[in-house]
């Protein structure tokens, strides 16, 4: 089998985008040539029966739907999805957002170019914004992939601005909204531990898994490359952090309580997963200058989120455990060399 498809449901969250994001994807399979794909959806919704799974059952009974029995978060769902993927047999998994639509051609020019370069791990598309309200499709980027700050700070390249011809290149990471992976990758930089294996980051409930699972392959010496060809739509809920102040307390206000705990729980789990790497003395500064900015920030605006350093300090040992687990193939040098100043 070429090719598994992914992607998880929850609550009415969900449910509103499947009748558009649903028959995108099967013209974009039918497009790609891959009419044996395996296509599962984990539904992490509070009920068995919801808006999510009638509407596949009714409209899209090739789909392999399975209930998880609650909310499991984004890592621990993707595991158990990707699990099934490898157990087909298949050879690259297709991670996507139900709140995308695909262009035509996007899962065939990803395909072709995994094909052609077996250094590749992952292939990151072109994503623009899709305005759900209008069901209009637009020419603003929402990700041209991740960019790595030499403060360990990431966010998605361009996003804001409007299409501009750019061709293929490669780039540090790609966003969990929508990604082809290589399987072999992803088993080659696995957690194993109690009978578990862990592709994606479980100490991460949700957000910046992406981050962590980007890191992993690069520091293994799997390539991950743009491939603007390949366009989905997006219709991002959460916004980044932003340039400038005005910017980042417009975009902190209109996030959850719930997101900025997961956010900076895990941004933490990031440096001290990575930021102990033998960069240079510059690298190392900018990195925790910007933690302890953010810690002295989130302790005097957001204290709630103090309560994030106590539960950091429960995975300590865990953490600990898989970063010396980490598949290190690429030098501190050579991945410095992807920061952005």
């Amino acid at each position: 089998m070429k090719l598994a498809v992914g992607f998880i449901t929850y609550n009415n969250l969900t449910a509103k985008y499947l009748p558009f994001f649903l028959p995108s994807l099967q013209a974009a399979l039918s497009s790609a040539a891959v009419s044996d794909a395996l296509v599962v959806c984990l539904d992490n919704s509070d009920q068995a029966e919801n808006d999510n799974s009638v509407y596949i059952k009714d409209n899209f009974s090739q789909v392999r739907l399975a209930w998880a029995g609650s909310n499991l978060g984004f890592a621990r769902a993707y595991n158990l999805l990707i699990d099934k993927a490898l157990a087909a047999g298949a050879e690259y998994f297709l991670m996507i957002n139900p709140d995308t639509v695909l262009a035509e051609d996007s899962i065939k020019e990803m395909i072709t170019a995994l094909d052609s370069d077996r250094s590749l791990g992952a292939i990151a598309p072109r994503i623009l914004r899709w305005d759900f309200t209008r069901n209009e499709r637009t020419n603003i980027i929402d990700s041209d992939g991740l960019l790595f700050a030499s403060s360990h700070r990431f966010s998605d390249r361009h996003q804001g601005q409007e299409v501009f011809p750019l061709g293929p290149e490669l780039v540090f990471g790609f966003t969990g909204a929508a990604a082809l992976i290589r399987l072999e990758a992803l088993e080659d930089i696995v957690y194993e531990a109690n009978g578990k294996k862990e592709y994606l980051e479980e100490l991460m409930f949700m957000y910046k898994e992406d981050v962590d699972l980007s890191y992993r392959l690069q520091l293994a010496g799997w390539k991950i490359k743009l491939l603007p060809a390949a366009l989905v739509y997006h219709d991002r809920t959460v916004s980044p952090l932003g340039e400038n102040l005005r910017q980042i307390i417009k975009n902190r206000r209109a996030k959850s309580r719930a997101v900025k705990q997961w956010s900076f729980l895990n941004h933490w789990i990031l440096v001290l997963k990575y930021g102990r790497l033998p960069y240079s003395r510059r690298a190392r500064c900018r990195t925790w200058r910007y933690q302890v900015m953010s810690t002295v920030f989130a302790l005097f605006f957001e204290p709630y989120l103090m309560k994030e350093l106590g539960r950091l300090w429960t995975v300590r040992k865990e953490l600990k455990l898989k970063r010396q687990s980490l598949k290190l193939r690429l030098g501190a040098t050579e991945m410095e060399k992807m920061m952005e100043k």
